[in-house]
């Protein structure tokens, strides 16, 4: 355990605070949620729907949010009734994760909700998600055996699942072809050569810099921490005997601060030596790419649309290569949960329909990027012909998901930490071991504070 434990709780917990302020708001939340068809309304006041809708909560915008509209229409038409499905989409990240735990403690939240996977396990410790039985998969045909394992272990908390994972959305390598070409780092299929290890990856930088006259690669050091983080996860995830940075919950700090100082070590040498830009956003990331100034650009999966929509760029991507002992790549997981409500045996299978119909429009949901965790459609030769997607569909296999607490997952405090710490080390504005002992002390604050939920 760790050395600092948590003092004790205050008898008024976040939670029943949370009670109080639904019974005592809930006529401004009326006022402010006025409109019988309002998702919003039907989950914080209770507003009645048509029997039989499904109310379903996201926090999905651009290409997702224009890849998921297409897939809710299916399901509507599935049904025959376009009163068959209320929706909502919220703002991503804390606002959409509180709006959720606020409603469930409500009594009165959606039948199904998106999250991520590394915020589910936190929504299921505070007892916020009903768990996802063999019988409950069972209703619409489904079982554990059809996703990918990583995935599903990821979805697990204490022993049980509570969520269904709809994907897997790792962070990538993206390679402007043009330029790889004329570096000599493309192989006879026109695809990325492949990279392996320290010292290949930095003479595959130093070729690109020399092509490109600028960089060799290039991701967002400021604006971001979240990318900042997913950086280096993957790298320090790579590294034999790597532990996650905390434990117990959240509650022990665990990270193997010599690997974090020669990990962001590694990386400040590749900024201090113009291999990579000390100071860039993602933006200026992606244009030094689409401009010719760097041959690869790493992020998320989900910039490929935002690429895609770039006239005359020819790009592909890849999984982000193993540079150290074991291959890992930083990933999260878009995911269904059923928040905690008095569900009826019709209402419960009516939520698994819709879950099951998003898993089987999996194919809509991969073009945008994510690796589809559903194996019908993950092992279909429909996907496994999808480029540049399924390029990089193995890190599915070896993702590396945030560490349990409940300060972490996507988007978190967590991320802000470490992130922060790792942007400025990127800009050479602090050394690797003041960076590592800043992450440490941070969060070891936050491992003494007792979770809020």
């Amino acid at each position: 355990m760790n050395s600092h434990p948590p003092g004790p709780r205050s008898p008024f917990s976040r939670r029943s605070l949370l009670r109080g302020g639904l019974a005592a708001g809930g006529l401004g939340l009326a006022a402010a949620t006025a409109g019988c068809g309002s998702p919003l309304a039907a989950g914080l006041v209770g507003t009645q729907l048509n029997p039989g809708t499904v109310t379903f909560w996201n926090l999905f915008g651009g290409g997702d949010g224009a890849r998921l509209q297409l897939m809710l229409d299916e399901y509507r038409k599935q049904q025959g009734s376009a009163d068959s499905l209320v929706a909502a989409t919220f703002a991503w990240g804390n606002p959409y994760y509180t709006k959720v735990s606020l409603a469930t403690l409500g009594n009165k939240p959606p039948d199904v909700a998106v999250s991520h996977l590394t915020r589910a396990t936190n929504l299921a410790a505070a007892g916020l998600l009903e768990p996802i039985t063999d019988e409950t998969l069972a209703l619409v045909g489904l079982k554990v055996e059809d996703f990918t394992p990583k995935a599903w272990e990821a979805a697990t908390f204490d022993g049980q699942s509570y969520a269904i994972p709809m994907d897997t959305h790792p962070w990538v390598l993206f390679y402007n072809t043009d330029v790889c070409q004329k570096a000599g780092l493309l192989g006879s299929d026109g695809k990325l050569a492949k990279i392996e290890g320290l010292q290949a990856w930095e003479a595959a930088l130093t070729a690109a810099k020399q092509t490109t006259g600028t960089y060799g690669a290039a991701t967002a050091s400021v604006g971001d921490d979240s990318n900042c983080w997913r950086f280096v996860n993957t790298l320090y995830s790579q590294r034999d005997g790597a532990q996650p940075l905390m434990s117990e919950e959240g509650q022990e700090i665990t990270m193997d601060d010599a690997l974090m100082v020669d990990t962001l070590a590694t990386i400040q040498r590749w900024t201090s030596s113009g291999l990579m830009p000390k100071v860039v956003d993602t933006p200026g990331a992606e244009l030094a790419l689409s401009q010719g100034q760097s041959a690869f650009f790493m992020n998320g999966e989900w910039e490929i649309t935002t690429l895609q929509s770039i006239e005359g760029l020819k790009f592909s991507m890849a999984a982000f290569p193993q540079l150290y002992e074991k291959p890992a790549a930083h990933a999260d997981s878009h995911a269904f949960v059923l928040p905690r409500m008095d569900r009826d045996a019709d209402q419960l299978k009516r939520a698994m329909g819709f879950v099951h119909s998003m898993l089987e429009q999996g194919m809509t949901w991969a073009e945008g990027g994510h690796v589809p965790t559903y194996l019908p459609i993950f092992e279909s030769e429909q996907y496994k012909t999808l480029e540049p997607q399924a390029d990089y569909a193995e890190t599915a296999t070896y993702a590396s998901y945030d560490p349990a607490a409940w300060y972490s997952g996507s988007g978190s405090n967590f991320e802000t930490v470490t992130g922060s710490q790792i942007g400025l080390v990127l800009q050479g504005l602090t050394t690797p071991e003041a960076a590592t002992a800043s992450i440490r002390s941070q969060l070891e604050t936050y491992a003494r504070t007792a979770n809020p939920l």
